[in-house]
C-alpha cells in the first residue's frame, strides 16, 4: 500500500508541478464547492493510478487542482464510502496522497441527517466531534509508520483553532452556522426511527455516512481537520418522514452557496502555518 499511494503522489505532482497545501473533499450535492477555485487542473480518478472510483450520483470523480485566496487546493470532487464496498483503506488511501503532496489541513464537507431537533434542511453545521458507529477503522492492519503513529490521538479531532476560525468567519460574513457532534454510520439504508432515537441519546446532532474515517485518517498523517457539514434533511423520531436521494441533493445544494462562500472566507483567513 505504501508504494501506491508513493506512485499516486507522483502522478499527481508530475500533473500539478508541486505541492498541495489544502486537501478538501467535497460530499453528495456540493460538488459546486469547488467553484470558487482558480482551477488548474481536472485529473479523472480513473487516470491516477490506484484511486479509487466514486460511483454515487451527484460525484463528480475528479480532482481539481488549483487556488484559493492564493492557497494551493487539491479538491477531491467526490468520495468514497464503505457502502460502495469500500475498505477503510481505500476511503484512506487518497488523504495519504495528499499528504505525501504536502497537504497541512483537511477540509471536510457532506450532507447529514439532521438530528438535533433546532436543525432545519439546508443549515450548516460546525462538526466538534464525532462518534464513529461504523465499526470499521482506516487504521485497522499494519501501520504506516511513515505517515503516522500506531496509536493517534483522537482528543482534539477537528481543529480547536480552525474551528474557532469558522465560527469566528461566519459571524463576520453573517452566514448561519450550527455546531455539533457527528455520528458516521455504515449506510446504506436509511434509519429507522429507533436508530434514529438511539443516534440521538448517543449524543450526536447530525448522522451520515462518510466523515469519521477520513478524519481518523487525516488525524493519523498529521493534518488538521476542520469538517462542515449540510443539514439535507431532519430526522425526528417520533414523526419520521421518507428522504429521498432527490431530497437530499435538492438541499445539499441549496446549502452549497453558502457553505462555498463560507470555506472561501475561512481559506483567506488562515493563518500562514498550521
Amino acid at each position: 500500500m505504501q508504494e501506491a499511494i508513493k506512485e499516486a503522489a507522483r502522478y499527481i505532482e508530475g500533473r500539478i508541478g508541486g505541492k498541495t497545501e489544502i486537501c478538501m473533499i467535497t460530499g453528495t450535492g456540493l460538488g459546486s464547492l469547488t467553484g470558487c477555485m482558480d482551477i488548474q487542473d481536472r485529473i479523472p480518478y480513473e487516470e491516477i493510478p490506484h484511486f479509487p472510483r466514486s460511483t454515487i450520483q451527484s460525484h463528480r470523480g475528479t480532482l481539481a487542482v488549483g487556488t484559493v485566496k492564493g492557497r494551493h487546493v487539491c479538491a477531491l470532487e467526490g468520495r468514497f464510502h464503505l457502502y460502495e464496498g469500500y475498505s477503510p483503506e481505500q476511503i484512506a488511501f487518497p488523504i495519504r496522497v495528499m499528504k505525501l503532496l504536502k497537504a497541512k489541513r483537511l477540509f471536510i464537507s457532506s450532507a447529514a441527517g439532521g438530528l438535533n431537533p433546532l436543525f432545519g434542511p439546508a443549515d450548516l453545521m460546525l462538526v466538534t466531534d464525532h462518534i464513529n458507529m461504523t465499526a470499521h477503522n482506516p487504521l485497522v492492519g499494519a501501520n504506516l509508520d511513515v505517515l503516522g503513529p500506531r496509536f493517534p490521538d483522537m482528543t482534539k479531532a477537528y481543529d480547536p483553532e480552525l474551528v474557532e476560525l469558522a465560527s469566528n468567519t461566519a459571524l463576520q460574513i453573517k452566514i448561519p452556522l450550527q455546531k455539533g457532534i457527528y455520528a458516521g454510520v455504515l449506510g446504506p439504508s436509511m434509519e429507522t426511527p429507533a436508530e434514529t432515537r438511539f443516534i440521538r441519546m448517543s449524543g450526536a446532532d447530525a448522522v451520515g455516512m462518510s466523515t469519521v474515517h477520513e478524519t481518523i485518517a487525516g488525524i493519523h498523517c498529521g493534518l488538521h481537520v476542520l469538517a462542515i457539514v449540510a443539514i439535507t434533511n431532519v430526522n425526528l423520531p417520533d414523526c419520521m418522514e421518507p428522504a429521498s436521494l432527490d431530497t437530499v441533493i435538492a438541499n445539499a445544494r441549496k446549502a452549497s452557496p453558502s457553505l462555498s462562500k463560507l470555506w472561501e472566507e475561512i481559506i483567506a483567513g488562515l493563518p500562514d502555518t498550521p
